[in-house]
C-alpha cells in the first residue's frame, strides 16, 4: 500500500481553484477584443475588475458591460502605458479602490501602427513608438504593480506576448491578401516581453508573485479578407484561426487563478498549433 505523500497540501475543489471572489484585477487594454475577453473571464469567475484604455469612454463602457453581465464591481481609467508617471498614478488609484491589487494583465499594445511596415521603408519614429507601446509600457505597468504586490506578499502578473515572438512570418501570406502585415519591431517587442517575463518571475517569486505570459496566435476578425483567414487556417494544425469570446479566456483565467499557484516564468501559447508546424 502506498504511503501518503509528505507535505501534501490540503485538498481543494478543482472548481474552487478557478474562482476569484475577493480578488481585484487590473486589465490594461481591456476595452475590446482579447483584452475584453480576458476581463470577461475574470469577471465571470468573481473578480472585481478595473479596465483601462487610451479612451476613458471606451474603458467606462467596457466596465459598465462587465457589471451588467456579471454583477461584479468595476472601475475604469484612461491610460497611455507609455507614460510612466500616468501608469504609476493609475496603478496607485487602482490599488486604493479596494486596498489591494491581486492580478495585472498587460494586454495594451498593437501591431505596426501607421506607416510602412517593411524593414527597408520603416520610419524610425514608428519603430520607437511601437516599442514604447508594446514593451516599455508593459515594463512600466509591471514595475508599478510590483510596488503594490511586493508589500502585499502576493499577486499574479500576466503579460500578453504573441506568436510573432516565436516564429518568423511569411509576408507573402499578408501581401497576396492585400494586408500590410506586421513590422519586425513588433516581433522584437513581443520577444522582449518573454525575456522580461522570465526574469521578472525570478525576481518576484520570493515575494509570492507569479509572472507568466500568454502568446496568442491569429484571431479571426470580421474585417479580415476571407482569403487571409483561409490561408492562415490552412497553416494551423487545428485548421482555423482563434475565436474572439472563447479561445483566450481559459488561459487567462488559469494564470490569474489559484489553479496556477505553482506556475511562474512560463509562456502559454494559444495559437492552434501555428508555431509548431512548418
Amino acid at each position: 500500500m502506498s504511503q501518503p505523500q509528505a507535505h501534501r497540501a490540503a485538498s481543494h475543489s478543482v472548481f474552487q481553484m478557478f474562482r476569484l471572489e475577493g480578488k481585484v484585477a487590473l486589465i490594461v487594454g481591456g476595452a475590446r477584443h482579447l483584452g475584453y475577453d480576458m476581463a470577461e473571464a475574470l469577471a465571470e469567475a468573481g473578480a472585481r475588475v478595473i479596465v483601462t484604455s487610451r479612451s476613458a469612454n471606451d474603458a467606462g463602457q467596457a466596465a459598465n458591460s462587465l457589471t451588467r453581465d456579471f454583477g461584479i464591481e468595476t472601475s475604469s481609467f484612461a491610460l497611455d502605458q507609455t507614460n510612466a508617471e500616468r501608469v504609476a498614478a493609475v496603478v496607485t488609484r487602482a490599488a486604493a479602490w479596494k486596498n489591494r491589487l491581486d492580478i495585472l494583465i498587460n494586454n495594451a499594445g498593437g501591431g505596426s501602427g501607421g506607416g510602412a511596415c517593411h524593414l527597408l521603408e520603416r520610419d524610425p519614429k514608428d519603430v520607437e513608438r511601437l516599442i514604447a507601446t508594446n514593451l516599455t509600457g508593459t515594463l512600466h505597468c509591471c514595475q508599478a504593480a510590483a510596488r503594490v504586490m511586493v508589500p502585499q506578499g502576493s499577486g499574479k502578473i500576466i503579460n500578453v506576448s504573441s506568436v510573432a515572438a516565436l516564429v518568423g512570418r511569411d509576408r507573402a501570406l499578408y501581401e497576396r491578401n492585400g494586408l500590410k502585415g506586421q513590422a519586425i519591431d513588433y516581433a522584437a517587442a513581443k520577444a522582449g516581453i518573454l525575456g522580461m517575463t522570465r526574469d521578472l518571475a525570478g525576481l518576484l517569486s520570493p515575494h509570492g508573485i507569479c509572472v507568466n505570459a500568454i502568446s496568442p496566435g491569429g484571431f479571426e476578425r470580421p474585417d479580415m479578407p476571407p482569403g487571409f483567414v483561409k490561408d492562415y487556417s490552412e497553416r494551423t494544425p487545428l485548421g482555423r484561426m482563434g475565436r474572439d469570446g472563447a479561445d483566450l479566456k481559459g488561459a487567462a483565467l488559469y494564470l490569474a487563478s489559484p489553479a496556477s499557484d505553482y506556475v511562474t516564468g512560463q509562456n502559454l501559447v494559444v495559437d492552434g498549433g501555428f508555431s509548431i508546424w512548418r
